[in-house]
């Protein structure tokens, strides 16, 4: 077993940046040597009273808002990026934290699958960490494993797939700004109806990440695809810890797709979200529906919560990655995770 703990950067400290900080604390074989964030309210302040959390480390962690100063200083072996939802923003971060010589984990959707939005992105990322010698990882709780990996992995005991139908139905309460703010919450139904059609309502970002994920990693190719968007009207005024919703205005969204394979095979994807679900008598829930030899029908309710099942897979993928080769890996590429329950040097190969 390695003796140096894991130096880990977050660069995000949001809802699911604070929230890994707070996970990695508990653990043993880390130390957080680093945190970036451009909030006013935390920069210049320790993580430690902010999080409520001791002190594990024989140092102090003060959130920055200068990423060059940080990583000059604390040379971090890995990066947790958890700042944006779409490859093309957050690509030159991902450049920088390449070129500084650190794995990153990635909670931007898009960058689960890069290639099903941004192939030419995807491909420079693929040979900029290969050059630098890093692995680049995107992940998150979906895209990332409800409603792509834990159904690709099913399929292994099945010896024929006709067609898949996962559904996701989850609460948006914990996750922070930047969240609510892509699924309308808050808005009336007309501002909604105004931003969706300049594009400013990104609702679920992932489905094509998904549907590209489960299709390449069966061997087939999708012939087409299409999404749709409506918004979920909250009856009674919503309050999560990030957004709130007046009664008659939106408190999240209802996004269905659908994706026809090369051999008519279809991979339906339908995920309504909102916070505060049970307020308007919603039951949350995970369900895999797989048409095939032998039948899959898998049902867990209620949902995986996504702010903790974004922040578990995150960190529980850094002995993954620092693990893998160079390069931009997906999920379908690397060892299935796995929680970290003892000390994560254990976990970690020996180079």
């Amino acid at each position: 077993m390695r003796k140096d703990p894991v130096k880990v950067l977050i660069w995000g400290f949001g809802a699911m940046g604070s929230g890994m900080a707070r996970m990695i604390i508990r653990k043993q074989g880390f130390d957080i040597v680093g945190i970036c964030d451009r909030n006013p309210n935390v920069v210049g302040k320790s993580i430690f009273p902010l999080l409520k959390e001791t002190n594990p480390y024989d140092h102090d962690v003060v959130v920055k808002d200068d990423i060059d100063a940080l990583l000059s200083e604390t040379k971090p072996e890995i990066a947790l990026l958890a700042t944006d939802s779409f490859t093309k923003k957050a690509f030159p971060k991902l450049i920088k934290l390449i070129e500084a010589g650190c794995d990153v984990i990635s909670t931007a959707e898009e960058m689960a699958y890069p290639k099903a939005n941004e192939p030419e992105l995807a491909e420079e990322l693929d040979k900029a960490a290969k050059k630098a010698g890093v692995t680049v990882l995107g992940t998150g709780v979906n895209p990332g494993m409800m409603m792509d990996l834990l159904a690709i992995a099913l399929t292994g005991v099945m010896t024929d797939v006709f067609d898949m139908k996962i559904s996701r139905v989850n609460s948006l309460s914990p996750f922070g700004e930047t969240v609510m703010q892509e699924q309308g919450v808050g808005l009336t139904p007309k501002e909604f109806t105004k931003k969706q059609a300049t594009g400013e309502i990104a609702g679920h970002v992932g489905f094509r990440e998904s549907a590209m994920m489960i299709a390449d990693a069966i061997g087939l190719s999708i012939k087409k695809f299409n999404q749709s968007m409506t918004p979920i009207i909250t009856n009674i005024d919503r309050k999560s810890p990030y957004g709130f919703a007046a009664k008659g205005n939106v408190c999240g969204v209802a996004m269905k797709a659908n994706a026809e394979l090369e051999n008519g095979m279809e991979i339906q994807l339908d995920h309504p979200q909102q916070i505060e679900p049970a307020k308007g008598g919603v039951t949350t829930g995970d369900y895999i529906k797989i048409a095939g030899l032998p039948p899959i029908n898998l049902a867990n309710t209620p949902e995986v919560e996504g702010g903790l099942g974004t922040i578990a897979i995150c960190v529980n993928m850094i002995p993954i990655v620092l693990n893998a080769n160079p390069g931009l890996k997906t999920m379908i590429d690397l060892p299935v995770p796995r929680a970290i329950v003892g000390d994560v040097r254990k976990l970690i190969e020996t180079k």
